[in-house]
């Protein structure tokens, strides 16, 4: 970040502490990557707080640390004392972010975003220097992170917001201050932390609450509550871009991977691109050659143990619903002349919905191509219920063992094979993972 003296930094987070005239240029909320010169925002979290590393950084040589009390014991004009070390946290990256003399492009949405985003970051990069959110870093205390660590020196900023309550993206979003606001689509999800669906819409509005004024609102004129979104945009003043089956700039697309979900990303950055009045036929050329993420649909190659090979999908990062439903249709209906195979595991935060859900996703792959269908974890017994048997069926109460099962007792030459599942729930990713080292 810009170097800033210990007296700004008390102005912009409202302290009245007394502390000593230094300057700062790199901020941290984790204790084990201060370094020498850092300032120190102190984080209570669910497991740890981050108070009670307050005197062993000052002590390795952090300049200062932001506190929501004295820390006895550590020299009190090395404390910037504040109310909330979150919200101070995030008016610091608000002032970094004012700073910044290229467009802010803000994003976010129920599924996709961070394929969303890297894609934003690939196209542009063919016209600027483009910084982005680093992996999805984008809750409340890595939105702050992004902004403190933003390059000065780019023409483009794009930084990705997450949220699972109301009011959380309005939080973010008046740090962020984009030029550009976009909302990717609207899903049901972490619907037990809402009184409806329509409160999930709500709350993704917020991104518009903050928009520079005379900026543009980009949306997915396909998803649920599209008129609600572009309401609210309008409400905030906003220039609307429609994206979607029917209005998105019309040029060439030929992507890696097929799916629906995919087209629909890249119309998301052509319509971008086509509203900073940049190229969008290079931009669609460029697309051409962007490659999935690990963990949200990645496509690799790999060897089965006993001579033949394979296709992975690792899709194991989010188990959504929607984002599941698509990944299984996609496989579904992608050309491929061995057998398909699916490993689900479990969807969270769905609340009173997950039984329904859960049957909903064993009726998709019902009806199905999909040759044989792995459930992992309770939740998908239910899944698995709806699952004829002309259809080849396992279930796993856990991923332990499951990829020996796919390696040694399942896997055939020239399958295709999909792993999707809640990431911290089902844990499917630690079997990616353990695939991709025994198979490359």
């Amino acid at each position: 970040m810009q170097k800033i003296s210990a007296k700004k930094l008390c102005e912009i987070v409202s302290s009245a502490s007394c502390v000593t005239d230094v300057e700062i240029d790199n901020i941290v909320s984790d204790s084990r990557m201060v370094k020498e010169g850092d300032l120190f925002v102190a984080i209570k979290g669910e497991k740890n707080d981050g108070h009670n590393y307050v005197t062993d950084v000052l002590q390795k040589g952090a300049s200062l640390a932001l506190v929501d009390h004295v820390i006895e014991g550590a020299p009190a004009e090395r404390q910037i004392v504040v109310e909330n070390t979150i919200k101070a946290y995030g008016k610091i990256g608000a002032y970094n972010r004012s700073l910044f003399k290229g467009k802010v492009i803000g994003l976010t949405g129920s599924a996709g975003k961070t394929t969303t985003k890297e894609e934003i970051k690939f196209a542009l990069s063919q016209f600027g220097k483009v910084y982005a959110t680093n992996g999805n870093f984008n809750n409340h205390i890595g939105v702050p992170t992004t902004l403190c660590a933003i390059d000065m020196e780019a023409d483009y900023a794009v930084i990705e917001m997450g949220m699972s309550a109301k009011g959380e993206i309005e939080d973010l979003v008046s740090y962020v201050n984009p030029d550009v606001a976009i909302i990717t689509n609207v899903y049901p999800m972490h619907i037990e932390f809402f009184d409806d669906f329509e409160g999930i819409a709500e709350a993704k509005a917020e991104i518009f609450k903050s928009l520079k004024k005379g900026g543009i609102a980009i949306i997915n004129e396909d998803t649920n509550f599209a008129p609600l979104l572009e309401r609210r945009a309008l409400e905030n003043g906003a220039k609307i871009v429609k994206f979607g089956k029917k209005g998105h700039p019309e040029v060439e697309l030929n992507l890696k991977d097929k799916g629906e979900h995919n087209y629909y990303n890249a119309w998301c950055v052509l319509s971008l691109i086509n509203a900073l009045g940049l190229d969008v036929k290079v931009a669609a050329e460029h697309l051409a050659n962007f490659n999935a993420l690990p963990g949200r649909g990645a496509r690799y190659e790999l060897s089965l143990p006993l001579g033949g090979s394979y296709t992975l999908i690792d899709d194991s990062y989010s188990g959504q619903p929607e984002a599941m439903i698509i990944a299984i249709e996609t496989l579904s209906n992608s050309p491929h002349n061995g057998r398909k195979v699916v490993v689900l595991g479990k969807m969270a935060e769905l609340g009173d919905t997950s039984k329904a859900r859960h049957i909903e996703v064993g009726e998709i792959v019902a009806n199905s191509t999909v040759d044989v269908v792995i459930g992992v974890c309770p939740e998908m017994k239910d899944m698995l219920a709806q699952i004829p048997d002309s259809k080849e069926k396992h279930y796993f109460e856990s991923k332990d063992g499951l990829d020996e099962f796919l390696l040694n007792n399942c896997l055939q030459n020239n399958d295709i094979v999909l792993i999707k599942g809640a990431r911290y729930s089902s844990k499917l990713y630690q079997v990616t993972e353990k695939l991709l080292e025994k198979g490359k």
